[in-house]
């Protein structure tokens, strides 16, 4: 893409954000096709952490804080803290824990000592199809709550999204993991939950939080607490599984 050669042309200290109105030929994890309408917010963002930080010694974790700042982009707004937005481990956004409204995916090159990151990351908001958009989510608390928020634009929350994300980014190098956790767990849908790990006939396990490198926790009776690989499993929230793929 052209982002991706760009990127390593640029000044350090200079930023690069791809914004598309529709997308057609978007990449999701595990090779899997993301087509995207007009109505959604599309990004790809570039930036650089160096490899001796808080964050490039934890790249994974780099996905969850972009799923944070999507989420917060929105409930960070006055008035709107209550939209039920979410994030779900390891790189997707929610609508409570009924519906994906958008994903995040983040490709990393280490030049030197210093990671390339590219980030792409799309939510809807203006499509009622085929999911449920943010717009959607407004209306419905305004409906319900007998406010009369206004509707988001894309544009708008992709700035938002950027700002959010660069102070999040301050935030861990400064102080790891838990700088930025409490407020991740704030709007994560996994609390408390229960999952079974390999299959339907698996040991059931708790879903703790995220280890020191955004490895999901889970504990399994009697035998505490071990970390799971996002890369080696999936999530399926239909049916309550971690499944290695």
């Amino acid at each position: 893409s052209l982002i991706g050669r760009l990127m390593f042309e640029l000044p350090e200290e200079m930023g690069l954000i791809a914004v598309a109105v529709r997308q057609t030929q978007g990449k999701g994890r595990g090779g899997n096709v993301w087509l995207s309408p007009v109505g959604c917010a599309l990004s790809t963002l570039h930036i650089s952490i160096p490899l001796h930080s808080n964050l490039g010694q934890r790249i994974p974790f780099i996905q969850h804080l972009v799923s944070l700042a999507v989420v917060e982009a929105v409930r960070s707004i006055p008035g709107y803290e209550d939209i039920e937005l979410r994030v779900k481990w390891p790189n997707d956004i929610y609508y409570s824990d009924l519906m994906k409204l958008g994903g995040v995916l983040v490709n990393s090159t280490l030049i030197e000592t210093t990671f390339h990151i590219l980030i792409g990351f799309g939510f809807n908001v203006n499509n009622s199809n085929p999911t449920i958009c943010i717009n959607d989510l407004i209306a419905k608390f305004n409906k319900e709550e007998g406010t009369e928020l206004k509707p988001l634009s894309a544009d708008c929350l992709i700035a938002r999204t950027v700002t959010v994300l660069e102070r999040l980014i301050e935030v861990f190098q400064e102080k790891g993991p838990n700088g930025v956790l409490p407020q991740y767990y704030k709007y994560w849908i996994h609390s408390g939950k229960q999952v079974r790990l390999r299959d339907e006939e698996g040991p059931v396990a708790w879903i703790v939080g995220i280890d020191d490198y955004g490895y999901l926790q889970v504990h399994e009776e009697g035998k505490g607490v071990e970390s799971v690989h996002p890369d080696g499993n999936s999530f399926d929230m239909l049916r309550n599984l971690i499944v290695p793929k």
